[in-house]
């Protein structure tokens, strides 16, 4: 196995990481759907499956991801301009 595709291994195993945590971190009470944290987990998950997915030819995956990672940076978006 080459540099490159262990590389590419591990952008995809941290990017499953960081959504199966934010996930428990959601569901356990943890933090809320609107949190910044659970976002920016969501959206830097979502970058690591489009570089995986990609490299790999999983278009569908991929296209996911943008869409999941678009929706993310909008909700991000909306958190930052809320007034305080």
């Amino acid at each position: 196995m080459t540099v490159e595709r262990v590389l590419i291994e591990v952008v995809g195993w941290t990017g499953a990481g960081l959504i199966l945590v934010a996930y428990l971190l959601l569901s356990s009470g943890k933090v809320t759907g609107q949190s910044r944290l659970y976002q920016w987990m969501n959206v830097a998950g979502a970058a690591c499956f489009i570089v995986n997915s990609g490299w790999n030819g999983a278009i569908p995956s991929a296209a996911l991801n943008v869409v999941w990672l678009l929706i993310g940076g909008v909700t991000l978006w909306r958190i930052a301009r809320k007034p305080a």
